[in-house]
């Protein structure tokens, strides 16, 4: 009588001493089960659950990493394991306030009106009767959308080419002269200044220009170009310095003129980290508020023309509902307003960001045989 004995499957050499692939799933799902447990004898809540289970997940791979891989391998889990939580706690303020801005902002931005209307004859009565009888809020961010999108590229048309010429000045014709050194420490030194002065200088400039109580839209530009200016040139100058000299060189031996050489080697070769400076420029003015409010003003009416005249921009709208709201004894419109516009201004940062980057793209030298 013959029988057939099912033979033993033997762990490979090679697989020998390791954690099963499923381990992190199940130290997770332990974690989190766990985690639960405790924090319903103390009082559950979303943060501390996570927290807790970060920290029994970590516990627990490493331990059993250690029983089994061995003291090297565990040391890897446990740097491992901190690296992505540092990750996740710096993720963690981001998310929190995308969740704010859209749980807040998205009934404001539905509103029928918002983004094709001013606050232009909108009272306290209107916001009264929307609370009390749940009729539609009235009143708009168009008149601070269009502020917003021309005093921010009248600043771009203003800051660009100054901080470009700047820095190329600086990497291609400076050579660490006395001019050069000077213009990095300003430089430095306008990287540092806080937004009011820049307001109070582009004020004081056009005041003894122009004649005092000057604020138009230009004028908010101008203080605008001061914070930007310093982003644009050391972010180009950075991106001008690690253009290779090979390729300079390449294109002098071919008898290339150097200001050509800049224009066509050099430049193209580093647009795409020229234009995510400009937009990390414009990201840092486009939320700019004391600058406005001291050299544009607030307006609740739509203005189109950006050298005269009060103009209103969405930091500032923002701003005024909050502060002091259409109806102050009810003040949910003018918060709803202001929420929907917080959303429209992240929007409109985050289209600007796409936009450089399909226009860095689209000018990025060709690569290929």
């Amino acid at each position: 009588m013959t029988s057939t004995l099912t033979p033993v499957r033997k762990r490979s050499a090679l697989t020998k001493g390791q954690l099963p692939k499923a381990a992190p799933y199940i130290v997770l799902a332990s974690a989190l089960i766990l985690g639960a447990a405790i924090l319903a004898l103390i009082g559950f809540n979303a943060f501390g659950w996570g927290l807790v289970s970060a920290i029994l997940f970590t516990i627990g791979l490493v331990g059993w990493s250690a029983g089994v891989e061995g003291a090297r391998k565990a040391q890897d889990k446990l740097a491992t394991c901190l690296v992505v939580g540092a990750f996740l706690l710096a993720l963690l303020p981001l998310i929190s306030v995308i969740w704010t801005v859209l749980a807040n902002g998205i009934p404001g931005l539905v509103t029928p009106g918002f983004l094709s209307s001013s606050m232009n004859g909108v009272t306290g009565v209107y916001d009264n009767r929307a609370v009390e009888d749940g009729t539609p809020v009235l009143g708009g961010i168009y008149h601070a959308l269009m502020g917003t999108i021309q005093i921010t590229l009248l600043a771009t048309v203003i800051s660009v080419p100054v901080g470009l010429l700047t820095a190329i000045y600086l990497v291609e014709y400076g050579n660490d002269g006395k001019l050069a050194r000077a213009i990095t420490f300003f430089v430095d030194v306008m990287t540092g200044i806080p937004s009011i002065v820049a307001g109070l200088f582009a004020a004081a400039f056009f005041f003894a220009i122009v004649g005092p109580g000057t604020k138009t839209g230009a004028v908010a530009a101008v203080a605008l170009s001061v914070l930007m200016i310093p982003v644009v040139v050391r972010s180009a100058e950075e991106m001008l310095k690690i253009v290779p000299n090979e390729l300079r060189e390449a294109a002098y031996a071919l008898g290339v003129r150097k200001w050509r050489t800049i224009l066509k080697v050099v430049i193209p070769t580093a647009i795409s980290g020229i234009a995510s400076g400009v937009t990390l420029a414009i990201a840092r003015v486009i939320g700019e508020t004391a600058p406005i409010l001291v050299t544009a003003g607030f307006a609740t009416s739509i203005n189109s023309n950006v050298f005269g005249g009060w103009m209103a921009s969405l930091p500032t709208f923002i701003y005024t509902q909050i502060l002091n709201p259409t109806s102050p004894s009810n003040p949910d419109p003018s918060t709803q307003r202001a929420w929907g516009a917080a959303l429209v201004l992240i929007i409109l940062v985050m289209v600007l960001n796409l936009a450089s980057r399909l226009i860095a793209k689209a000018f990025a030298p060709k690569t290929g045989r």
